[in-house]
């Protein structure tokens, strides 16, 4: 396993307030829409979730960094693990018109709004249990999604994850180093269900028989 972040960019340019998202609304209850993984959750009120999860362009270098990293060829196979709109499974094919690209989310909602040029090659689906072939991918990755399974659920999907890749794996989680960054995660999170440390991650990969790359997001 080796350290190798290509979204922490991405996570930083948003700003946050942490305090307002615990003292103007009820959270709990925007907690609970937002895992429904609905609308409200991707276009609704920021309050529970993405307050509109629009393309914009700005998954273009992430894709740029991993297919760089990674030494991807045109028609590699990438599966995006938890794709929400499938927005960066898309910058992929614009960099390799011949790449056959997949991505499954548990979310209709997103599906059915992922970018119209990719719809065909998304799946609805549960982490946990992938419907594809042993070694079947490339590359398999999945950024800001595992954090929300309960610990049976996020250890099942790190072993489908190794299993459907040949090796080439990077997955991105919350995590927290600090009191502070803990406090910050745990008011701002909506979906969260696997709150720990860096170290405990590891720890979580290697007895989940995880051997790909990492890395985590944290709310400072």
């Amino acid at each position: 396993m080796a350290w190798v972040d290509f979204i922490g960019s991405v996570h930083s340019s948003t700003s946050r307030d942490y305090l307002a998202r615990v003292t103007e609304d009820d959270k709990a209850a925007c907690a609970e829409i937002a895992c429904r993984w609905d609308e409200e959750y991707w276009d609704g009120d920021r309050k529970f979730g993405f307050g509109g999860y629009k393309y914009d362009g700005r998954w273009r270098g992430v894709a740029e960094r991993i297919a760089t990293h990674y030494h991807l060829t045109d028609g590699a196979k990438i599966l995006d693990v938890g794709c929400g709109k499938a927005f960066l499974l898309y910058e992929f094919t614009q960099i390799f018109p011949n790449a056959s690209v997949t991505g499954i989310d548990i979310s209709s909602y997103a599906i059915r709004n992922a970018k119209p040029e990719i719809a065909d090659r998304l799946i609805i689906g549960d982490a946990s249990r992938l419907p594809f072939a042993d070694d079947h991918f490339d590359l398999v990755i999945s950024f800001n999604v595992l954090h929300n399974l309960y610990i049976e659920a996020l250890f099942q999907a790190l072993g489908e994850i190794e299993r459907v890749g040949r090796g080439q794996t990077n997955v991105t989680v919350e995590a927290y180093r600090t009191e502070s960054e803990k406090v910050n995660l745990l008011y701002w999170q909506l979906t969260c269900r696997a709150f720990h440390t860096p170290n405990e991650w590891e720890w979580i990969f290697e007895q989940a028989g995880y051997a790909g790359d990492y890395s985590f997001i944290f709310f400072e």
